[in-house]
Order: C-alpha cells, then sequence, then structure tokens
C-alpha cells in the first residue's frame, strides 16, 4: 500500500485510540466529535481491511493486527512531531506539564524526596505520576508515550530504548537494632543462615538476581515470609528478628526512621546498575531531556555516555 492512499490524520486518530481505548476520550482528547472520530476509524478499516479496535466490556481492544502497526505508527508519528517542533524548548519555571514516571517501591523511596524537592525549587508548576514499573506492558506504555521515564533494574526494557547507568548500588543485610545479631560487626555464614529471613518478591525489576546468586553458591536461607513489596519490610524488620536482603540504598532511608541497622553480607552479592530508562521516540523531546538531565544532577555517579538497546 502507498503511503499516498493513507490521510495522516486517520493515523493520529489510530494513535489516540491505541492510547485511550474509548472513542469518547479519544475524541476529546484530539478535539473532534465522537461521529467524527468513529467516521475516521471506518475509513482506516475499510482502507487497511481490518477491524483494528473490537468493542468489550473493557473498552475498544486492538486486533493482533493493531498491535503490529502500534510501534511503527508511533515512532512515525513521533519522528514528524519532533521535526515540524524542532525548534520547542522547555521552560521548567514555566511549565505546568505532567510528566509519567515508572519506577519500583525502592525507587519510590528513594528517588522521590530528593526529586520532588528539585522540582520544587525548579519547576514549581510541574507534576509527576508514579506507576509501577514491574510487568511486561511497561515497554508498550512507553512506546506509545504513556510513561515518559523509567528508573530503576529494569533488564525487560531492551529494543527500541535508551538507557543512563546512574549509580551502581550493593546489597546488604537489614535487621533491627536489637537484634540478637546486630550486636556483631559482621556475620558469619552460620549465623545469617540460621535466622529466619524475609523474601521480596519483585517481577520484572531483576532483584530477584540476588536470590539466584545465593542459590548458585548453595546458601539456603529460611524464608518465614514473601512479601510482594519493600512498603511494609521496614516495619516488620523493626518488630521481629528476621533478616532481608536489600539495596543498600533502600537501608540507607529506611534504617533511622525505623530503629534499624545494615550489616555486610557474609556472602559477596556483586552490585547492580540503575539507570534511567526512556523510548526512542522521546530521546530528542525537550522535556524529556530537561528530566533526564535533572535526574542525572540529582542521582548520577556514572559515566554519563547513552546507550540504545
Amino acid at each position: 500500500m502507498e503511503l499516498a492512499h493513507i490521510d495522516l490524520n486517520l493515523l493520529v486518530v489510530f494513535q489516540q485510540l491505541l492510547q485511550d481505548r474509548q472513542v469518547s476520550r479519544a475524541a476529546a482528547a484530539l478535539g473532534l466529535s465522537q461521529p467524527a472520530v468513529s467516521h475516521a476509524l471506518r475509513r482506516l478499516r475499510a482502507r487497511l481491511g481490518d477491524e483494528l479496535f473490537v468493542r468489550t466490556a473493557q473498552g475498544m481492544e486492538p486486533t493482533a493486527f493493531a498491535l503490529q502497526l502500534a510501534e511503527p505508527v508511533g515512532q512515525a508519528l513521533a519522528t514528524l512531531h519532533r521535526a515540524l517542533n524542532s525548534a520547542a524548548v522547555f521552560a521548567p519555571a514555566q511549565s505546568t506539564r505532567s510528566f509519567t514516571l515508572a519506577m519500583t517501591d525502592v525507587g519510590e523511596i528513594y528517588f522521590l524526596p530528593v526529586l520532588m524537592e528539585a522540582l520544587a525549587r525548579e519547576a514549581p508548576g510541574v507534576t509527576l505520576r508514579v506507576v509501577p514499573a514491574g510487568g511486561e506492558a511497561l515497554g508498550q506504555a512507553m512506546a506509545e508515550g504513556r510513561v515518559d521515564l523509567a528508573l530503576g533494574l529494569l533488564p525487560q526494557l531492551q529494543a527500541g530504548f535508551f538507557q543512563q547507568a546512574l549509580f551502581r548500588q550493593g546489597y546488604v543485610c537489614l535487621l533491627r537494632q536489637g537484634h540478637p545479631l546486630a550486636q556483631q560487626a559482621t556475620l558469619s555464614q552460620a549465623d545469617f543462615l540460621a535466622a529466619g529471613h524475609v523474601r521480596v518478591d519483585a517481577p520484572g525489576t531483576g532483584h530477584g538476581r540476588v536470590d539466584a546468586h545465593f542459590e548458585r553458591a548453595g546458601w539456603v536461607r529460611t524464608f518465614r515470609l514473601a512479601v510482594p513489596h519493600y512498603v511494609a519490610l521496614g516495619h516488620v524488620l523493626a518488630s521481629t528478628d528476621l533478616l532481608a536482603t536489600v539495596p543498600e540504598r533502600f537501608a540507607q532511608r529506611a534504617a533511622a526512621p525505623l530503629g534499624l541497622t545494615t550489616r555486610p553480607l557474609p556472602l559477596d552479592v556483586p552490585a547492580t546498575a540503575i539507570h534511567q530508562v526512556w523510548h526512542a521516540r522521546m530521546h530528542r523531546e525537550a522535556g524529556n531531556q530537561w528530566l533526564r538531565q535533572r535526574i542525572t544532577a540529582g542521582f548520577g555517579r556514572e559515566s554519563d555516555e547513552l546507550a540504545m538497546e
């Protein structure tokens, strides 16, 4: 099919429907009437020979062909948008933009206090929305422009993404200050393995590599509790004699307020690199560039080289 046979406006409607999954919301976002959006969808269906969207109880669900088109259409429209707005600049002090960031609960604890303080000084009108970083849907959300930036250890974000290493962090043992093992400057393998542990299952974040490292070493810990996130972990440790293996920067935030302390792990666990990651479509977008620079200034400890996967 020749591009001359496709009205570019139809692709704009297609992209908005992919994002909103409702005709009424897409129409409002585009400043069109619902009949106009429905008419555009009928024209595109006829031109492409596919239903593209099917009505369900959850809204307009894209067909397999529509999902196949999603990334190339999104990239093409983003490229056109950047080309047509190449002179656009981002003025943080005057901006009222809302950015959507993806991060784990550990990331929220570590990044958000510092980042919100910086925004209050430099961009008081800018707001942030945070969504979970785990799961396979994150890449699609970033490709569609629904998430601006992701922070953390995110091995599932590969093809089509840029990443920048911010810092490397190790893992430590976190326990309450009154714990019997807290009287020791270092923990022996025997004491560590004899204690009860808490495991945090955080799929899609990369922290499972630590558990895999213990397993490869043949170290079998006794898990008394498994939780899906870090939010309640500090409170559990503060009132029990359980131990937890956690990222060191989480431990730095949680230790003092909850009466906890840290000890080096008796097993050498490799440090992990924490990145900020963005989709190629946002690489030259002025607001996204500014946000990345702000995060690098606040948290970057390593080379500022960019790499595209």
